[in-house]
């Protein structure tokens, strides 16, 4: 089985001596790479001028970032955040002590909000077409980034999934499981790599790794539905006429996507946000895919009422 008993404990990046490339930034550059790319065949296809890709390309990145940290922010994290406005937009934590945390913290859901403001501005600005004409066409290399920013988070050891118990199926995130401080303490060696690296392989902590449960990889389950999602609204587009009908492919990927989102959040340990204040029946990342789905519906149905839109 391929995630059979795997024991996970990724180095950070590709260290280049001076320089860590990130697996997880590298992940980013691959799935905006990708829909540049992507992007670039559609416009060719519609006769658009390519030189409006690169503005298209910058409301998308600057979209994506800022949705996603503003979502992680209000969605699942206010109630620290509200005390600590300053670390919203600073690469900083100021409490207990200062010190360079980088962004932590970032939403999907935030982030496909983001991407439907920019696109709004963009076809009124840049490309001159309703707005439902460019939502029909940027979520198909957005559903293939987000395989890329899934595996990202793979990388990363985060986002991970509930403990599989006693099935044969599941990964041991040693990094998500045992702090930085912690593997430090219980090793003695300052070097965070080696520290993990000893207590993977090293006989003497075996009980310390063994404290460490295996989990879905919920990051992977997600990715591999996302795969789906990309490829049938890349068929839907280039294969079919749907793309005629105003607000179709939008709306599929609304539906399409966020219900990969809602399913893989029953094996997903808990984000945190507002859930427990709604009963604890849903996650707060389901609750906030309900109206996407509910949305993507609507799309999908007023769609096949309507003609042509420029």
């Amino acid at each position: 089985m391929i995630f059979s008993k795997i024991i996970w404990n990724p180095v950070e990046g590709i260290d280049l001596g001076f320089f860590i490339i990130r697996f997880y930034s590298l992940m980013f550059v691959v799935a905006f790479s990708l829909g540049w790319y992507l992007m670039k065949k559609i416009y060719i296809r519609e006769n658009i001028s390519i030189e409006k890709l690169d503005s298209i390309f910058i409301y998308a990145v600057v979209a994506t970032l800022i949705g996603a940290r503003l979502g992680h922010v209000f969605f699942y994290d206010w109630d620290y955040y509200k005390n600590n406005l300053l670390e919203i937009i600073l690469p900083f934590r100021f409490k207990p002590t200062f010190e360079f945390i980088g962004f932590q913290g970032l939403a999907s859901h935030g982030a496909a909000i983001g991407i439907i403001i920019a696109m709004y501005y963009y076809s009124k600005n840049i490309i001159q077409k309703h707005i439902l004409w460019i939502l029909d066409r940027i979520v198909i290399p957005v559903a293939f980034g987000a395989i890329f920013v899934r595996l990202g988070n793979f990388f990363n050891s985060e986002i991970i999934g509930n403990p599989s118990g006693d099935s044969a199926f599941g990964v041991k995130f040693v990094r998500d499981g045992l702090r930085k401080s912690e593997a430090v303490k219980e090793t003695g060696i300052k070097n965070i790599n080696d520290a993990y690296s000893a207590i993977v392989n090293d006989p003497k902590f075996t009980d310390t790794l063994e404290a460490i449960p295996y989990r879905h990889p919920a990051q992977l389950y997600e990715a591999f539905g996302y795969v789906f999602v990309a490829a049938i609204l890349w068929l839907l587009y280039w294969k079919t006429d749907k793309r005629n009908n105003p607000g179709f492919l939008f709306g599929a990927f609304l539906v399409l996507l966020w219900t990969v989102r809602f399913i893989v959040e029953f094996v997903k340990k808990s984000q945190g946000g507002f859930e427990d204040s709604l009963g604890d029946v849903l996650s707060t990342g389901q609750w906030l895919s309900v109206p996407f789905i509910l949305a993507g519906l609507f799309f999908i149905i007023r769609s096949l009422k309507k003609k042509e839109v420029n």
